[in-house]
């Protein structure tokens, strides 16, 4: 097959692929000028723009910077009672009761604002609730 030829047999291909996707879209009801506009992979968002709509720092680190604070000294309260000989980490083996213990001192702050142990209470219910919404996060991932 001379040059000429494979140029004029791709050619025809490509008209003929144009065709295809035409009747394609036409006559499943979407207008051509639809894909056009919304290529079918053209228009993905890529990880860096998901990256980007999710602002942690300026979103909730600089809305919030005190009460991360004491969110966290909660979390080093709960690992020396628990695991003193271990290092900070979570162990979600201790507690299956995240939404029951946030009701329970929320209940206990309207009596006294500080637990027990020195921590206050609406600090261990940002704990708890950060804790379900974790747990619910990553069962439904």
């Amino acid at each position: 097959m001379s040059r000429y030829e494979e140029i004029m047999r791709a050619e025809s291909e490509a008209e003929q692929l144009e065709k295809n996707l035409y009747y394609r879209y036409m006559y499943n009801g979407d207008p051509i000028e639809d894909m056009l506009d919304n290529p079918p992979f053209g228009q993905q968002e890529t990880k860096a723009q998901k990256r980007k709509k999710m602002p942690v720092y300026s979103g909730v680190l600089k809305y919030f910077p005190d009460a991360l604070k004491e969110v966290s000294k909660a979390s080093q309260a709960g690992n020396d009672q628990h695991h003193p000989d271990k290092p900070l980490h979570w162990d979600k083996t201790k507690s299956f009761d995240n939404e029951d213990a946030l009701v329970r001192h929320l209940i206990d702050h309207s009596k006294d604002p500080m637990d027990d142990d020195g921590v206050l209470h609406l600090t261990k219910v940002a704990w708890r609730a950060l804790a379900s919404l974790q747990i619910y996060l990553e069962n439904n991932e």
